[in-house]
Protein backbone atom coordinates (compact mmCIF):
# COMPACT_ATOMS: atom_id res chain seq x y z
CA UNK A 1 0.00 0.00 0.00
CA UNK A 2 1.36 3.38 -0.98
CA UNK A 3 1.75 5.87 1.87
CA UNK A 4 1.61 9.53 0.94
CA UNK A 5 4.61 11.31 2.52
CA UNK A 6 2.51 14.18 3.87
CA UNK A 7 -0.01 13.45 6.67
CA UNK A 8 -3.66 13.68 5.68
CA UNK A 9 -4.81 17.29 5.73
CA UNK A 10 -7.71 17.88 8.14
CA UNK A 11 -9.96 19.42 5.47
CA UNK A 12 -13.12 17.72 6.69
CA UNK A 13 -12.47 18.70 10.30
CA UNK A 14 -11.81 22.31 9.36
CA UNK A 15 -15.01 22.53 7.32
CA UNK A 16 -16.97 20.95 10.16
CA UNK A 17 -15.47 23.33 12.69
CA UNK A 18 -16.07 26.37 10.47
CA UNK A 19 -19.67 25.42 9.80
CA UNK A 20 -20.32 24.76 13.48
CA UNK A 21 -18.77 28.12 14.38
CA UNK A 22 -21.06 29.88 11.91
CA UNK A 23 -24.11 28.05 13.25
CA UNK A 24 -23.23 28.82 16.87
CA UNK A 25 -22.20 32.43 16.26
CA UNK A 26 -25.01 33.47 13.94
CA UNK A 27 -27.77 31.17 15.14
CA UNK A 28 -30.02 34.13 15.92
CA UNK A 29 -29.56 35.51 12.42
CA UNK A 30 -30.21 32.14 10.79
CA UNK A 31 -33.32 31.62 12.93
CA UNK A 32 -34.58 35.06 11.94
CA UNK A 33 -34.03 34.33 8.25
CA UNK A 34 -35.73 30.93 8.59
CA UNK A 35 -38.78 32.29 10.40
CA UNK A 36 -39.12 35.37 8.20
CA UNK A 37 -38.56 33.38 5.02
CA UNK A 38 -41.03 30.69 6.05
CA UNK A 39 -43.69 33.29 6.88
CA UNK A 40 -43.13 35.08 3.59
CA UNK A 41 -43.21 31.87 1.59
CA UNK A 42 -46.40 30.75 3.31
CA UNK A 43 -48.03 34.09 2.53
CA UNK A 44 -46.81 34.09 -1.07
CA UNK A 45 -47.98 30.53 -1.60
CA UNK A 46 -51.36 31.35 -0.08
CA UNK A 47 -51.74 34.29 -2.47
CA UNK A 48 -50.96 32.07 -5.46
CA UNK A 49 -53.31 29.38 -4.12
CA UNK A 50 -56.07 31.96 -3.69
CA UNK A 51 -56.23 32.42 -7.47
CA UNK A 52 -58.68 29.88 -8.95
CA UNK A 53 -56.79 27.32 -11.08
CA UNK A 54 -58.71 28.05 -14.28
CA UNK A 55 -58.09 31.80 -13.89
CA UNK A 56 -54.43 31.11 -13.16
CA UNK A 57 -54.13 29.01 -16.32
CA UNK A 58 -55.86 31.74 -18.34
CA UNK A 59 -53.51 34.44 -17.00
CA UNK A 60 -50.40 32.38 -17.78
CA UNK A 61 -51.75 31.61 -21.26
CA UNK A 62 -52.37 35.33 -21.90
CA UNK A 63 -48.86 36.14 -20.71
CA UNK A 64 -47.51 33.48 -23.06
CA UNK A 65 -49.59 34.87 -25.93
CA UNK A 66 -48.33 38.45 -25.61
CA UNK A 67 -44.76 37.48 -24.68
CA UNK A 68 -44.56 35.15 -27.67
CA UNK A 69 -45.44 37.88 -30.19
CA UNK A 70 -49.13 36.89 -30.35
CA UNK A 71 -48.42 33.39 -31.62
CA UNK A 72 -50.73 30.60 -30.44
CA UNK A 73 -48.35 27.66 -30.01
CA UNK A 74 -47.11 28.41 -26.50
CA UNK A 75 -50.50 29.55 -25.11
CA UNK A 76 -52.18 26.35 -26.36
CA UNK A 77 -49.41 24.22 -24.87
CA UNK A 78 -49.73 26.18 -21.62
CA UNK A 79 -53.46 25.52 -21.35
CA UNK A 80 -53.08 21.83 -22.16
CA UNK A 81 -50.03 21.34 -19.94
CA UNK A 82 -51.36 23.15 -16.88
CA UNK A 83 -54.73 21.50 -17.45
CA UNK A 84 -52.99 18.13 -17.27
CA UNK A 85 -51.33 19.07 -13.99
CA UNK A 86 -54.69 20.20 -12.56
CA UNK A 87 -56.35 17.00 -13.80
CA UNK A 88 -53.75 14.86 -12.05
CA UNK A 89 -54.38 16.52 -8.69
CA UNK A 90 -50.96 18.16 -8.57
CA UNK A 91 -52.08 21.78 -8.47
CA UNK A 92 -51.02 22.49 -4.83
CA UNK A 93 -47.59 21.02 -5.54
CA UNK A 94 -47.34 23.10 -8.71
CA UNK A 95 -48.05 26.27 -6.74
CA UNK A 96 -45.36 25.37 -4.18
CA UNK A 97 -42.88 24.75 -7.00
CA UNK A 98 -43.70 28.04 -8.73
CA UNK A 99 -43.30 29.90 -5.42
CA UNK A 100 -39.87 28.36 -4.86
CA UNK A 101 -38.74 29.15 -8.41
CA UNK A 102 -39.99 32.75 -8.34
CA UNK A 103 -38.48 33.65 -4.96
CA UNK A 104 -35.15 31.91 -5.61
CA UNK A 105 -34.89 33.56 -9.04
CA UNK A 106 -35.71 37.04 -7.70
CA UNK A 107 -33.09 36.72 -4.95
CA UNK A 108 -30.55 35.43 -7.46
CA UNK A 109 -31.20 38.32 -9.87
CA UNK A 110 -31.08 40.95 -7.12
CA UNK A 111 -27.70 39.68 -5.94
CA UNK A 112 -26.29 38.35 -9.23
CA UNK A 113 -26.72 41.38 -11.48
CA UNK A 114 -24.79 43.80 -9.20
CA UNK A 115 -21.99 41.24 -8.88
CA UNK A 116 -21.96 40.89 -12.68
CA UNK A 117 -21.79 44.67 -13.08
CA UNK A 118 -18.92 44.85 -10.59
CA UNK A 119 -17.08 42.08 -12.46
CA UNK A 120 -17.56 43.90 -15.76
CA UNK A 121 -16.27 47.19 -14.34
CA UNK A 122 -13.26 45.79 -12.46
CA UNK A 123 -10.76 43.26 -13.77
CA UNK A 124 -9.63 42.64 -10.20
CA UNK A 125 -13.16 41.82 -9.05
CA UNK A 126 -13.62 39.65 -12.13
CA UNK A 127 -10.44 37.72 -11.33
CA UNK A 128 -11.80 37.04 -7.84
CA UNK A 129 -15.38 36.24 -8.84
CA UNK A 130 -14.71 33.88 -11.75
CA UNK A 131 -12.94 31.12 -9.74
CA UNK A 132 -15.72 31.29 -7.15
CA UNK A 133 -18.33 30.85 -9.87
CA UNK A 134 -16.35 27.96 -11.35
CA UNK A 135 -16.34 26.31 -7.92
CA UNK A 136 -20.09 26.88 -7.49
CA UNK A 137 -20.92 25.45 -10.91
CA UNK A 138 -18.77 22.34 -10.63
CA UNK A 139 -19.68 21.41 -7.06
CA UNK A 140 -22.36 18.66 -7.08
CA UNK A 141 -25.78 20.12 -6.32
CA UNK A 142 -26.39 17.69 -3.47
CA UNK A 143 -23.50 19.21 -1.52
CA UNK A 144 -25.37 22.49 -1.19
CA UNK A 145 -28.05 20.72 0.81
CA UNK A 146 -25.63 20.14 3.69
CA UNK A 147 -24.96 23.80 4.68
CA UNK A 148 -28.57 24.64 3.82
CA UNK A 149 -29.82 22.19 6.45
CA UNK A 150 -27.09 23.19 8.91
CA UNK A 151 -28.02 26.87 8.69
CA UNK A 152 -31.79 26.76 8.10
CA UNK A 153 -33.00 23.30 9.20
CA UNK A 154 -35.46 21.76 6.71
CA UNK A 155 -38.29 23.18 4.63
CA UNK A 156 -38.74 25.77 1.91
CA UNK A 157 -36.08 28.23 3.12
CA UNK A 158 -33.09 25.84 2.84
CA UNK A 159 -34.47 24.77 -0.54
CA UNK A 160 -34.38 28.38 -1.71
CA UNK A 161 -30.87 28.83 -0.26
CA UNK A 162 -29.54 25.76 -2.08
CA UNK A 163 -31.27 26.80 -5.33
CA UNK A 164 -29.85 30.31 -5.05
CA UNK A 165 -26.26 29.08 -4.62
CA UNK A 166 -26.62 26.57 -7.44
CA UNK A 167 -28.24 29.01 -9.90
CA UNK A 168 -26.32 32.23 -9.20
CA UNK A 169 -23.46 31.77 -11.68
CA UNK A 170 -25.32 32.27 -15.01
CA UNK A 171 -26.78 35.63 -13.96
CA UNK A 172 -23.37 36.91 -12.89
CA UNK A 173 -21.55 35.57 -15.94
CA UNK A 174 -24.05 36.77 -18.53
CA UNK A 175 -24.32 40.22 -16.95
CA UNK A 176 -20.54 40.51 -17.00
CA UNK A 177 -20.41 39.28 -20.60
CA UNK A 178 -23.22 41.53 -21.82
CA UNK A 179 -21.62 44.70 -20.47
CA UNK A 180 -18.11 43.79 -21.65
CA UNK A 181 -19.37 43.09 -25.20
CA UNK A 182 -20.84 46.57 -25.68
CA UNK A 183 -19.18 48.49 -28.49
CA UNK A 184 -16.61 50.85 -26.91
CA UNK A 185 -17.60 53.56 -29.41
CA UNK A 186 -21.08 53.66 -27.89
CA UNK A 187 -19.59 54.10 -24.44
CA UNK A 188 -17.34 56.87 -25.71
CA UNK A 189 -20.31 58.58 -27.34
CA UNK A 190 -22.26 58.56 -24.09
CA UNK A 191 -19.25 59.97 -22.24
CA UNK A 192 -18.80 62.69 -24.85
CA UNK A 193 -22.37 63.86 -24.11
CA UNK A 194 -21.47 64.24 -20.46
CA UNK A 195 -23.15 61.13 -19.05
CA UNK A 196 -22.34 60.32 -15.44
CA UNK A 197 -21.34 56.77 -14.48
CA UNK A 198 -24.85 56.16 -13.19
CA UNK A 199 -26.47 57.47 -16.38
CA UNK A 200 -24.06 55.48 -18.53
CA UNK A 201 -24.88 52.30 -16.64
CA UNK A 202 -28.67 52.60 -16.55
CA UNK A 203 -29.27 54.36 -19.87
CA UNK A 204 -26.61 52.79 -22.09
CA UNK A 205 -24.91 49.68 -20.76
CA UNK A 206 -27.78 47.79 -19.12
CA UNK A 207 -30.27 48.46 -21.99
CA UNK A 208 -27.71 47.32 -24.57
CA UNK A 209 -26.82 44.24 -22.52
CA UNK A 210 -30.48 43.41 -21.78
CA UNK A 211 -30.79 40.44 -24.12
CA UNK A 212 -27.61 38.82 -22.81
CA UNK A 213 -28.64 39.43 -19.19
CA UNK A 214 -32.08 37.95 -19.86
CA UNK A 215 -30.43 34.89 -21.39
CA UNK A 216 -28.53 34.48 -18.12
CA UNK A 217 -31.75 34.85 -16.13
CA UNK A 218 -33.32 32.18 -18.34
CA UNK A 219 -30.50 29.80 -17.43
CA UNK A 220 -30.86 30.74 -13.77
CA UNK A 221 -34.58 29.93 -13.82
CA UNK A 222 -33.94 26.56 -15.44
CA UNK A 223 -31.21 25.69 -12.93
CA UNK A 224 -33.56 26.68 -10.11
CA UNK A 225 -36.20 24.39 -11.57
CA UNK A 226 -33.66 21.59 -11.81
CA UNK A 227 -33.19 21.86 -8.03
CA UNK A 228 -36.87 21.11 -7.36
CA UNK A 229 -36.38 17.37 -6.88
CA UNK A 230 -33.10 17.78 -5.02
CA UNK A 231 -34.55 20.41 -2.66
CA UNK A 232 -37.41 18.04 -1.83
CA UNK A 233 -34.85 15.86 -0.06
CA UNK A 234 -34.58 18.54 2.66
CA UNK A 235 -38.30 19.10 3.00
CA UNK A 236 -39.01 21.67 0.30
CA UNK A 237 -42.60 21.12 -0.88
CA UNK A 238 -43.58 20.88 -4.52
CA UNK A 239 -43.60 18.52 -7.45
CA UNK A 240 -40.14 17.26 -6.51
CA UNK A 241 -41.60 15.73 -3.37
CA UNK A 242 -43.92 13.55 -5.45
CA UNK A 243 -41.00 12.36 -7.56
CA UNK A 244 -38.94 11.60 -4.46
CA UNK A 245 -41.79 9.70 -2.82
CA UNK A 246 -42.39 7.68 -5.98
CA UNK A 247 -38.68 6.87 -6.14
CA UNK A 248 -38.59 5.71 -2.54
CA UNK A 249 -41.64 3.49 -3.05
CA UNK A 250 -40.75 2.36 -6.58
CA UNK A 251 -44.05 3.76 -7.91
CA UNK A 252 -43.31 4.11 -11.60
CA UNK A 253 -46.68 5.56 -12.56
CA UNK A 254 -46.77 8.26 -9.89
CA UNK A 255 -43.17 9.15 -10.61
CA UNK A 256 -43.88 9.53 -14.33
CA UNK A 257 -46.95 11.69 -13.70
CA UNK A 258 -45.03 14.06 -11.40
CA UNK A 259 -41.96 14.03 -13.65
CA UNK A 260 -44.05 14.93 -16.69
CA UNK A 261 -45.57 17.81 -14.70
CA UNK A 262 -42.06 19.14 -14.01
CA UNK A 263 -41.19 18.81 -17.71
CA UNK A 264 -44.33 20.74 -18.70
CA UNK A 265 -43.53 23.50 -16.21
CA UNK A 266 -39.92 23.61 -17.44
CA UNK A 267 -41.00 24.00 -21.07
CA UNK A 268 -43.47 26.78 -20.22
CA UNK A 269 -40.98 28.66 -18.05
CA UNK A 270 -38.17 28.24 -20.60
CA UNK A 271 -40.25 29.48 -23.53
CA UNK A 272 -41.66 32.37 -21.52
CA UNK A 273 -38.28 33.61 -20.35
CA UNK A 274 -36.83 33.18 -23.84
CA UNK A 275 -39.68 35.24 -25.28
CA UNK A 276 -39.15 37.97 -22.69
CA UNK A 277 -35.43 37.94 -23.50
CA UNK A 278 -36.06 38.53 -27.19
CA UNK A 279 -35.68 42.12 -28.26
CA UNK A 280 -39.12 43.17 -29.45
CA UNK A 281 -37.55 45.68 -31.81
CA UNK A 282 -35.71 42.91 -33.66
Amino acid sequence: MFNFPIPQLPVSELIEAGTQWLVDTFSGFFNFITQTGSSFMDSFTNVLSWVPPFLFILLIALLAYFANKREWGLPVFTVIGLGYILNQGLWPQLIDTIALIVVATVITVIIGIPIGILSAKSDTANAIVQPILDFMQTMPAFVYLIPAVAFFSIGMVPGIFASFIYALAPTVRFTNLGIREIDPELIEASESFGSTKRQKLFKVELPLAKNTIMAGINQTVMLTLSMVVIASMIGAPGLGGNVLTALQRAQVGDGFVAGLAIVILAVIVDRLTQSLATDRRA
